[in-house]
C-alpha cells in the first residue's frame, strides 16, 4: 500500500477532497470543485490513485438522444404525413400534389414518401388517395419525440432495453435527421478502504515543483519534486479527419482515376424513360412498381429527340431492326415520363452514352440511389452506387472481368470469383462476390449492354458496364455488422475508426 510521501501534492488534494463531505463516491466534476482544481485534473489523478489501490474509477457508457430542430418543431406540431394526411381528410382538392406542394411548401415529397410508407395513402392516375377513413392514433415514432420534447429536448435512453421493433423506429428517426445520438463516459471516483485508512493517519499537502525556472535555480534551496509516473499513457487527442465512409468513396474515386477513368454527375431526379426504358427494362417490370421505386408523382416531357425516343419505342414494342422480339404490347410514353428518384447511376451513365455515342468511352460515377426498401441491418431507402462504362472497338467480357479484379484486389480484397446472373440490360451478366472470414459476398452486378440497350442510342461498339454496392463493400473494409452504423453520428467510433483494415496502408 502507498505511504504518504509515495503521493503527489495532486493525490493528496483529491484524497483529502474526501473529507470535506465524507461521502465515498462523487462525480468528478463535484470532486473537482471540493479539491479546487479542474476536472481533467481530477480524473488523471483518480486513475493513478488506483493504481494504488486507493481509488476506484467507475465508468458507465451512456447514449443521450437529442431532437433536431427539425425534430423539435415535429414534436410540438406534427409530422408532415400526418399533416398531409389531414388535408386528405378534410378536403377532396387535397388529393392533388400541387394543393399538397402549397400547403406544406418544401416538405411535400417527404410527406407524400411516408404517407407511402405507413400504408396512410396511395397514388392513383397521379393523385394522392387516402388508404383509411380517419386519422390513425400517435405512432411509436410520434411518441418518442414528443417524449423528447417534453424532456427537454435531450434524454438518456437504454436502447438494448428496448424492443426491436422501438430500437427500429429510433434509427429510422436518425435517418430522417429528427434525433440525433452521442455516446459519453459517465464516471464515478470513489475512495477505497486503503484510502480511508490513509486519511485517517493523516496527510500533509506539501508545495512540489513540477517545472524548473531560471528564478528557482537562481534561489536554490532544498525543495520537494513532483512525482512522474512514465508508464501512464497520456491524455488522448484525437486528430481531425475525414469521415471513414467518405475516405472509402476517395479511395475509389482514385483507383478508377488511376485506371484512366473519368468521373461524371447526374442528376437525382430522373425521368422512367433514363431510369428504365432506355436499358431495355419493360414496362410491366416489378421494379418499376410503387412498392419498389419512389414516384414523385409528377411528369415532364423526356429530354431526349424524337428520334432516339421513337428507336426506344420500336425496341420495346419489337425489336426494332434487330433479331428481336423486344417486350411486345404498346410502348407508353406517359410512362416514360414519370419522374422519380433514380434508383441505380446507370441512367447517368447510360444517358451520358446517348451523347457521346464514339469510342473510346470510359467512364464512371459515384452517386446516391434511392429504392423503397424496409430499413434493416443490411438494407436502407438511400445507399451510394458505384457506376461505370468502357466503351470502345473490340473490348471483350474479359476485359470486363479484369478491370472489376483490378478494382477489388486494390481495395483489398485477394479472393473474387464471379457467377453467372441476369439483368434486363446486360447480356451476359455476372454478379461479382468476394471472399472475407463470413465466406462468399455478393457485391455487384456487371455484364455488356444489350444491343436493345446501345442500338437506339446510337453506339455501335461493346459497352462494358458495372453497377457495385459501396454500402455493403465499405462495411466490409471498416469490419460493421450493420450498414446503419455507417451513418450513425457516433463520435467514439469515428474518432477509433481506421481506414481499410484489410488493404495497404
Amino acid at each position: 500500500m502507498a505511504v504518504n510521501s509515495e503521493l503527489t501534492a495532486a493525490e493528496k488534494k483529491v484524497l483529502l477532497a474526501f473529507q470535506r463531505k465524507r461521502e465515498r463516491e462523487y462525480a468528478p466534476a463535484v470532486l473537482a470543485e471540493l479539491a479546487d482544481t479542474n476536472e481533467d485534473a481530477v480524473v488523471q489523478t483518480a486513475f493513478t490513485l488506483a493504481k494504488k489501490g486507493l481509488c476506484v474509477v467507475k465508468e458507465r457508457r451512456r447514449i443521450y438522444y437529442r431532437l433536431t430542430p427539425e425534430g423539435m418543431e415535429y414534436a410540438t406540431d406534427a409530422l408532415p404525413e400526418r399533416k398531409a394526411l389531414r388535408l386528405l381528410l378534410q378536403h377532396e382538392s387535397a388529393t392533388s400534389v400541387e394543393y399538397l406542394r402549397r400547403a406544406l411548401g418544401k416538405r411535400v415529397n417527404i410527406a407524400i414518401n411516408w404517407l407511402l410508407r405507413k400504408n396512410w395513402a396511395y397514388i392513383d392516375d397521379g393523385r394522392v388517395i387516402p388508404a383509411v377513413n380517419a386519422e390513425p392514433p400517435y405512432g411509436t415514432d410520434e411518441e418518442i419525440l414528443r417524449s423528447l420534447a417534453m424532456a427537454g429536448g435531450e434524454t438518456v435512453l437504454e436502447p438494448e432495453s428496448k424492443p426491436e421493433p422501438e430500437r427500429e423506429v429510433m434509427t429510422q428517426l436518425i435517418s430522417r435527421r429528427l434525433l440525433v445520438s452521442s455516446t459519453r463516459i459517465e464516471r464515478r471516483i470513489g475512495i477505497t478502504d486503503a484510502g480511508m485508512k490513509l486519511l485517517e493517519r493523516g496527510l500533509s499537502v506539501e508545495e512540489e515543483i513540477a517545472q524548473l525556472t531560471p528564478e528557482i535555480i537562481r534561489t536554490w534551496k532544498a525543495r520537494k519534486f513532483k512525482r512522474y509516473d512514465v508508464n501512464i499513457s497520456g491524455r488522448e487527442i484525437f486528430a481531425a479527419k475525414l469521415h471513414p465512409y467518405q475516405r472509402i468513396l476517395d479511395r475509389m474515386r482514385r483507383i478508377f482515376t488511376e485506371m484512366g477513368f473519368v468521373e461524371i454527375k447526374g442528376e437525382h431526379v430522373q425521368s422512367a424513360f433514363w431510369n428504365f426504358d432506355a436499358l431495355f427494362v419493360p414496362q410491366d417490370h416489378p421494379a418499376r412498381e410503387m412498392q419498389d421505386t419512389f414516384y414523385l408523382g409528377l411528369k415532364r416531357p423526356i429530354d431526349a429527340s424524337e428520334e432516339l425516343i421513337a428507336r426506344v419505342k420500336a425496341m420495346h414494342e419489337h425489336g426494332g431492326p434487330l433479331d428481336s422480339s423486344g417486350w411486345g404490347g404498346e410502348w407508353s410514353r406517359e410512362r416514360g415520363e414519370e419522374l422519380l428518384l433514380r434508383t441505380h447511376t446507370t441512367a447517368v451513365t447510360v444517358k451520358y452514352l446517348a451523347s457521346h455515342p464514339e469510342p473510346p468511352v470510359k467512364v464512371f460515377c459515384i452517386g446516391r440511389v434511392y429504392r423503397r426498401e424496409t430499413i434493416d441491418p443490411t438494407h436502407i431507402p438511400e445507399f451510394d452506387q458505384l457506376e461505370g462504362i468502357i466503351m470502345d472497338r473490340g473490348v471483350t467480357f474479359a476485359n470486363l472481368l479484369g478491370c472489376l479484379a483490378t478494382f477489388y484486389r486494390k481495395m483489398g480484397f485477394p479472393s473474387i470469383r464471379f457467377r453467372p446472373g441476369y439483368f434486363p440490360y446486360t447480356e451476359p451478366s455476372v454478379e461479382v462476390e468476394v471472399h472475407t472470414d463470413k465466406g462468399w459476398i455478393e457485391l455487384g452486378g456487371a455484364g455488356i449492354f444489350r444491343q436493345e440497350v446501345t442500338h437506339p442510342i446510337g453506339v455501335k461498339y461493346p459497352v462494358l458496364a458495372w453497377g457495385l454496392g459501396i454500402g455493403r463493400l465499405a462495411m466490409l473494409s471498416l469490419g460493421l455488422s450493420d450498414i446503419r452504423d455507417l451513418y450513425q453520428p457516433d463520435i467514439d467510433w469515428l474518432r477509433r475508426a481506421w481506414l481499410f483494415p484489410r488493404s495497404e496502408k
